[in-house]
């Protein structure tokens, strides 16, 4: 067989890994939000009261955000390929449970093990990523399909999610992932390379301290527009909140096996596009949970007609995308890691004008600029966050960003829930007046006050992602290549 043909199945074996690597991403980021479209359906089956529904969200992308670190260092510790079988079987096993749900408290728990699921498989994928693919043109195509997986994930889970709650049941949603994961175990051990891992021990007490801590924050946030912002309940879960991440802070450094050494934030550009990712993921995620619910109360638009309303978003993340993996080694991750993010703002704002009585058309534009910003994001926060990594700690670099925009996520959500519970509340005290002189209708106040919570809440999701841009411009910069002596990942020139 001649040196030819070898390089050219070496190749297409890659190309195969690559589609179990990204379809196993996709599956992750698509239950980010899959379910969102089948909140209200979800919430008149099981009986959630509008605050506790945002918990479906937050229990996994909370879970998934806290452990992504144990999880990316699990893959370097004991064999990337071995740790992404076993998060896929955890994520379909956990879905399965989740779909057959017949309380709250059985599907918060089912989505909480889904989330352990995609904090093993999501990093050590784009670890998998780096390590399958050499250095230069192939690895920039490669992460470019990766990271059009992340940032298109969240749109396409809304589309799937209308179509399945429409033609079957929200069970659906969930039950979705067995074959999928199931095609994924078969196929991965014929494909993916087996990298040893290095050995050492896992970080457990810094992976229960810093996921409890967001935790008990998040828990706080969604209990405050109910209970109080000054109940003890309320003040409670952020005092035990801010002790844990103390905690947390404290073990890291006396660590001699942290589970984020305290150096990986020394790089300032590294640091940076995690500010710019923490950003992100909760002006994101706010925006899919809200504008879905608007979609349906508001526009009184189905599930399925919701899920192909964001079609825009992942049409523009994956264009996007596939230019900006071809043309940023001569730009560099900066000049998009500025403009993305700055577009997902005004993208942002301009949704936030929408309210009843205008048509789809309104919604339309804010979308596909959105997209737009998405798909030019996504490409240079991932090679910025492993640019100059050895190979000894790809996991532990990817899982980082990951873990931004999971926890960003939901900090974000629960923030946005705050802000929107509050501003409905405010409004409708407003209407009691005009109410009991019968001048309006509950059905009225109803529907201003879900359009006012709705309009403050993007909006100061919108003034997320500006911070995003403007984090970019200060602290993103171009990284030199480090001279290193284990093989570096990606250097983002």
């Amino acid at each position: 067989m001649s040196l030819t043909d070898t390089s050219t199945r070496a190749r297409e074996r890659r190309g195969v890994a690559l589609a179990v690597i990204a379809t196993a991403q996709l599956m992750v980021m698509l239950d980010m939000t899959i379910v969102n479209v089948a909140l209200p359906t979800i919430q008149r089956a099981l009986h959630f009261s509008t605050t506790n529904l945002s918990w479906v969200i937050d229990a996994y992308v909370l879970v998934f955000g806290g452990l992504l670190l144990l999880g990316g260092r699990a893959g370097d510790i004991f064999g990337r390929r071995r740790m992404f079988l076993i998060g896929i079987a955890l994520f379909a096993g956990s879905s399965l449970l989740g779909g057959l749900a017949a309380s709250q408290g059985w599907l918060i728990a089912a989505r909480a093990l889904q989330g352990v699921g995609a904090a093993i498989a999501s990093p050590t994928a784009l670890a998998l990523v780096a390590t399958t693919f050499p250095e230069g043109t192939e690895r920039h195509r490669a992460m470019a399909v990766y990271a059009s997986m992340t940032g298109a994930g969240g749109a396409l889970g809304l589309v799937l999610g209308g179509l399945l709650v429409d033609v079957a049941s929200w069970r659906w949603v969930l039950f979705v992932n067995v074959p999928i994961g199931a095609l994924l175990l078969v196929a991965a051990p014929l494909v993916l390379p087996v990298i040893d891992g290095h050995g050492g021990r896992l970080d457990v007490p810094g992976a229960l301290t810093v996921s409890g801590g967001v935790g008990s924050i998040v828990y706080g946030l969604i209990h405050a527009p109910t209970g109080g912002w000054g109940s003890s309940t309320t003040l409670g879960a952020f005092a035990v909140g801010v002790v844990l991440l103390v905690a947390f802070a404290v073990i890291e450094v006396r660590s001699a096996e942290p589970l984020m050494p305290p150096r990986f934030l020394a790089a300032v550009p590294r640091t940076g596009g995690l500010g710019v990712m923490l950003l992100l993921g909760g002006a994101m995620l706010g925006l899919l949970y809200f504008l879905t619910q608007f979609l349906q109360e508001v526009f009184h638009y189905s599930p399925l007609l919701t899920g192909v309303a964001y079609l825009p978003i992942p049409f523009m993340v994956a264009t996007s995308s596939q230019v900006v993996g071809r043309v940023i080694r001569h730009t560099g991750p900066r000049p998009f890691a500025i403009a993305g993010p700055a577009l997902v703002g005004v993208g942002l704002l301009w949704t936030s004008f929408l309210h009843d009585g205008l048509t789809y058309w309104h919604v339309l534009g804010p979308l596909l600029v959105t997209g737009l910003g998405m798909g030019l994001t996504f490409v240079p926060l991932t090679l910025n966050a492993v640019a100059g990594v050895t190979n000894r700690e790809q996991g532990l670099a990817s899982s980082l960003l990951n873990t931004s925009q999971q926890i960003g996520g939901s900090l974000g959500l629960a923030v946005l829930v705050t802000i929107a519970a509050t501003s409905s509340q405010n409004t409708a005290r407003a209407a009691a007046t005009a109410l009991r002189a019968g001048t309006t209708s509950p059905a009225a106040v109803h529907l201003a006050a879900t359009v006012h919570g709705f309009q403050m809440a993007v909006r100061t999701a919108s003034l997320a992602a500006l911070g995003a841009a403007l984090v970019a411009l200060v602290f993103v910069r171009p990284t030199a290549r480090p001279t290193l002596g284990d093989e570096v990942v990606v250097v983002a020139h």
